[in-house]
């Protein structure tokens, strides 16, 4: 038991090492801070993505990206592929003795399907400890229900786990931001997707005014904001 202890105590003091640090890095976000500096939102073929973790990690290393969150739907299992590979890149770079290779960080990440506002919405947790009995039911693969797919819930599960929780894409449900994102603040929920790509652009690029609207919420609500691709392709520089 008190190895069990010990263990849930170093855990939770990375996890909270973990959030504030994605904190300082989110207070000062930019429009221009995704796709290259930072991205928070990337699948993988551990949910409906088409990049293996392996692979994502490589194009970051490439794009030159100094953090980055797997957010695969219900499940962590790219994340832990992505740290594993993550890990043996860092062991590589220190044998080898190459500064010049930038190993960006990664967060642990997740895309929740919720409801709120009886609306469907996805809700990101960011920086949580997977192991944390809270969380454990909503990385099972599939969508939650009933009592546990409400947004309460999810954002509650996310804090016990030590993460942050940001409403995603919030200019994309049928109840307008406007509605949403109040409730959400209400709930607890600690940011938004600020700065995301409604149409797709190429080169990717947030849409203007969308983005425009998600800030002044997120000023009112005293929200942080967040960026990301939301890349389900085989590039992380665009969505799809």
């Amino acid at each position: 038991m008190a190895v069990n202890m010990a263990q849930a105590s170093a855990s939770s003091q990375i996890t909270a090492q973990d959030q504030q640090a994605l904190r300082q890095v989110w207070e000062n976000i930019q429009p221009d801070s995704c796709p290259y500096s930072y991205n928070f939102h990337m699948h993988t073929i551990h949910s409906d993505g088409q990049l293996t973790p392996e692979e994502l990690i490589d194009q970051a290393l490439a794009i030159g990206l100094k953090g980055l969150a797997i957010t695969d739907h219900h499940s962590v299992g790219g994340y832990k592929v992505a740290q594993n590979w993550l890990e043996q890149l860092q062991e590589q770079t220190f044998l080898d003795s190459s500064p010049s290779t930038c190993v960006p960080h990664l967060w642990t990440g997740v895309e929740i399907t919720s409801d709120l506002l009886d609306t469907e919405v996805h809700i990101l947790g960011y920086a949580f400890d997977p192991e944390h009995p809270s969380i454990k039911p909503y990385l099972q693969g599939k969508a939650p229900k009933q009592s546990d797919a409400q947004a309460a819930a999810v954002i509650r599960a996310i804090h016990q786990a030590g993460g942050l929780a940001v409403l995603a894409h919030p200019v994309r449900y049928r109840r307008s931001a406007e509605e949403l994102i109040p409730v959400a603040a209400h709930l607890g929920i600690d940011g938004v997707e600020t700065y995301y790509a409604y149409n797709n652009p190429t080169p990717w690029q947030p849409s203007p005014n969308q983005t425009q609207r998600v800030k002044q919420l997120s000023a009112t609500y005293n929200l942080l904001n967040t960026c990301g691709t939301d890349s389900h392709s085989l590039s992380l520089l665009k969505r799809f």
